[in-house]
């Protein structure tokens, strides 16, 4: 993915920020203040292509291709707003951040939390958020290259899981990955539901060896392709 810059400038950039932040969060139930102010810290628009760029602090979602094939939609920053929020992140939290695209979610995260792993399966998107991190000096983020479930790659138990889409099934193996106590985010459409309307920002809770799950808003959001339900096999 080649981003481009555009004619505009840094101050018009955060002015739309903090239009972002007032018009879009604050008035989405978004009350943490630490949350409200990472996202007017962290500048959006460099984690968009160019020709996106115009866009970059819109109340829709934006579709990003790579240059490795892959497809990512950044989620409405109200829409991820509110899921971080409802992660309730601990300065000691230990993150997982899942197709993240070029490190925008992860970048949110690294204000709040402590270590944030950055996990995607585009290596075009990867090396875009690695430069990211770098450019904005966060020594807590990092990005890694590998399955989008987390079946590769990793290490150790993370207190926090954030998935950057919808998911029908297949988190199994990301909830093998929460620490007791653990939380995992992420929108949960059902696969019989064909319009989308049903999907809930869902949190999954760490009990021992079981997980607890509850909705908290409805949002929508295309399903990751390693979460789609696999078509049922017809004689």
């Amino acid at each position: 993915m080649q981003v481009v810059a555009q004619a505009v400038s840094p101050t018009d950039f955060a002015s739309q920020r903090q239009t972002m932040v007032d018009c879009q969060v604050r008035t989405f139930e978004v009350t943490d203040q630490d949350v409200i102010d990472r996202f007017a810290q962290v500048p959006r628009e460099m984690f968009v292509p160019g020709r996106l760029q115009s866009l970059a602090y819109s109340d829709a979602p934006l579709e990003i291709h790579s240059a490795d094939g892959e497809t990512r939609c950044l989620l409405a920053p109200l829409v991820l707003a509110r899921m971080i929020q409802g992660a309730k992140v601990a300065p000691t939290d230990r993150i997982l951040d899942v197709a993240g695209a070029a490190g925008y979610s992860a970048a949110i995260l690294a204000g709040l939390g402590g270590q944030v792993v950055a996990l995607e399966s585009s290596g075009d998107l990867s090396t875009m958020a690695a430069h990211n991190f770098a450019a904005l000096g966060l020594s807590n983020a990092v990005a890694v290259n590998g399955p989008l479930d987390g079946s590769s790659g990793l290490s150790g138990a993370f207190d926090l899981i954030l998935i950057n889409g919808a998911v029908e099934a297949g988190v199994e193996s990301l909830l093998a990955l929460l620490a007791p106590g653990g939380r995992l985010l992420a929108i949960v459409k059902s696969a019989s539901d064909q319009t989308g309307r049903a999907a809930k920002a869902t949190r999954f809770d760490r009990v021992g060896a079981e997980s607890s799950r509850r909705a908290l808003f409805d949002a929508a959001a295309p399903v990751l392709v390693p979460f789609r339900t696999k078509p049922a096999f017809i004689f």
